[in-house]
């Protein structure tokens, strides 16, 4: 009951002025959701669509865009006008980057200086603890974005500028840099970008703006501030090990699978063609959501390499979504300590703590009991798709990843909007369980120990 007195009077008044009373996860959560309402507003409009969209249409595009997803029931380049394009494009900056960093820079711009409570949100919304001048921390957000989305646009636009002309080419390589940094997943072009499967330059240009965008704000900084392997911290090289590892171990596999495959690497005549496109598949399930082949053709198997990919994510504290590989890599560091029977789990010299490993196992837990949830909801409302379909659609949804077998726009529409809380839940879930594991109260009383049989 206090909790939706809360929602409803979310502000409550002190002797220095009014305090909100709403948790950063709570916060976030209904101001995605407000952003997910007003875009679809927008989007609803007749001058952002060549033809009218149903108010579940637009409601889907938009949410898909705030959580920085990809999924989509419409065809964006041929059913959105270059309003509506607009529109998503912002709607995916503002979610990629976070509304509590673009609602603290609109602050600082008009000369005010945020609250302590406001301070906190902020820091909770991009998973930050060390700075302490939360200024400095948005600055930092905000520049670093506009710089590697503009340096990728210019590079696409050396690639798409001769071929399309300076309006449309500049406007695809804008939407396509932005999309890409945030971990979005939308295009312009209906078969993403299947057109672009052996070139190298929108290849390397793509693959790093989400690989960049993945790596999480706290990595970018620690990286512009040291600069030196020995001097970074340990949530540093772990991404960035982690990263480079797992990318390079799923392109392998996925080379060994998809070799032979007449519709997807099979395709593909020379050898460098083959490895680019192992390459982008193996990277774009880390909640990027482009692809350059066609997903709905790929094996059982790597359909089930990509799933476990989009359900790893990337880097806490980023644009993008999923356990985070922080999580992933923790457990892997659990499981190993212990079948090595050590105490505690460790890594680079230093030890986890316990309260991190309980997070970690509690997000992973939360996650799969999110993906069996919908999985199952979806089952009830589309029995008639495909089992694997609708899987892979869980997963996509719960990493916020995009890429779809092909059966987005053919779900029912209790199907989409379940889809769209998973969307929604799965961007600020994961943070939610971390913050309510952060901020847990001791108890005053201790019970007996007990033990319980585990395997």
């Amino acid at each position: 009951m206090r909790r939706w007195q809360r929602l409803v009077k979310p502000l409550r008044r002190a002797p220095h002025g009014s305090v909100l009373r709403l948790s950063p996860p709570e916060v976030l959560l209904i101001g995605f959701a407000l952003l997910c309402a007003l875009g679809a507003l927008l989007l609803w409009l007749p001058g952002s669509a060549v033809r009218p969209l149903a108010w579940h249409e637009a409601l889907f595009t938009a949410t898909s865009a705030v959580t920085v997803t990809g999924l989509s029931v419409i065809d964006v380049g041929h059913d959105l006008t270059f309003t509506g394009q607009a529109v998503l494009l912002v709607l995916i900056q503002i979610g990629g980057l976070g509304f509590m960093t673009f609602a603290a820079l609109t602050v600082l711009l008009i000369g005010a200086r945020l609250p302590i409570q406001q301070q906190n949100l902020v820091r909770e919304a991009l998973g930050e603890i060390a700075f302490s001048d939360v200024r400095h921390l948005v600055s930092l957000v905000i520049l670093f974005a506009m710089l590697v989305e503009g340096l990728g646009t210019a590079l696409l636009a050396a690639h798409w500028v001769p071929e399309y002309g300076w309006r449309l080419g500049l406007w695809n390589s804008l939407f396509h840099a932005i999309s890409a940094f945030n971990n979005a997943g939308f295009s312009t072009w209906s078969d993403s970008l299947m057109g672009e499967v052996d070139d190298p330059l929108v290849n390397g240009v793509i693959t790093l703006l989400f690989i960049v965008g993945g790596l999480g704000f706290v990595v970018v900084s620690d990286l512009y501030r040291q600069r030196r392997w020995s001097r970074l911290a340990m949530q540093t090289k772990v991404v960035l090990l982690a990263t480079l590892w797992l990318n390079l171990i799923a392109t392998a596999i996925l080379l060994g699978l998809e070799w032979s495959n007449p519709k997807t690497l099979g395709a593909i005549g020379d050898i460098f063609g083959r490895v680019q496109a192992a390459w982008f598949q193996a990277v774009t399930p880390r909640t990027a959501g482009f692809n350059t082949l066609d997903t709905s053709a790929l094996t059982n198997a790597s359909t089930l390499l990509t799933m476990v990919l989009m359900f790893i994510g990337a880097g806490s504290s980023s644009t993008a979504s999923g356990i985070k590989i922080t999580t992933f890599v923790v457990l892997l560091l659990t499981a190993r300590a212990f079948y090595r029977n050590t105490e505690q789990p460790t890594a680079f010299g230093r030890s986890i703590p316990q309260e991190t490993v309980i997070k970690a196992i509690t997000v992973a837990l939360a996650g799969v009991l999110l993906v069996v949830l919908t999985l199952f909801g979806l089952t009830i409302t589309d029995p008639d798709k495909r089992f694997l379909d609708l899987a892979f659609e869980s997963v996509s949804a719960f990493g916020t990843v995009g890429l779809s077998r092909g059966v987005t726009s053919d779900i029912s529409l209790p199907g989409q909007l379940l889809l769209g809380i998973t969307m929604l839940l799965g961007r600020v879930g994961p943070l939610s369980v971390g913050y309510f594991l952060a901020t847990r109260r001791a108890r005053g009383v201790r019970y007996a120990r007990g033990d319980i049989q585990i395997g």
